[in-house]
């Protein structure tokens, strides 16, 4: 069964994360708390939103989904990117990363979506080969930047004042708002 997450379900979320973590060989970068999870999925303004596999037979979660909306001035629509999909080692083989990439596809569908979009690591051959079976294509071609830390931080400080046009007054840019 694939449902949406609830609050209830955060301790399995973070646990799942970390297990994925620990999967993608960087446990110690998954820092996001309970808290953290509840605010972004749950708070005034959700940040994300998450799906639940459960097994069938004992209601356990076997997996998740985390994911947010995008947009592409391309298209001029909003997107989905897929944060997370995993499903623990013991489920694989028995369908629920495939329910829960059905259910987003769904979800793209019924919200107009025009992309749905995720990043795999390279070495990940396992799970490359699943999503090539499902006909997902792989843009080779572009690279993912990131920027964190102190380069982060550095360029940040260099940041100019952003003004309104429509004030004629300097004001914080909205990102700084969220």
């Amino acid at each position: 069964m694939i449902r949406s997450a609830t609050l209830n379900d955060i301790p399995e979320i973070r646990a799942m994360i970390r297990e994925l973590a620990a999967y993608e060989r960087a446990v110690e970068q998954a820092r996001a708390t309970e808290e953290q999870l509840r605010e972004a999925l749950f708070g005034e303004h959700p940040a994300a939103y998450a799906l639940i596999a459960e097994d069938d037979g004992t209601g356990e979660a076997v997996g998740y989904a985390l994911w947010f909306p995008r947009f592409s001035t391309w298209t001029g629509t909003r997107g989905m990117h897929l944060e997370d999909l995993y499903v623990r080692p013991r489920a694989r083989g028995a369908g629920h990363g495939k329910a829960l990439l059905a259910a987003l596809a769904a979800t793209c569908r019924r919200n107009g979506y025009d992309r749905f979009e995720w990043w795999v690591l390279a070495w990940n051959t396992p799970t490359i080969d699943f999503y090539k079976s499902l006909g997902v294509e792989l843009l080779e071609e572009w690279k993912v930047c990131r920027l964190s830390g102190e380069p982060l931080r550095e360029l940040a400080a260099q940041a100019p004042d952003v003004v309104n046009p429509a004030s004629d007054v300097q004001e914080r840019h909205p990102c700084e708002l969220l």
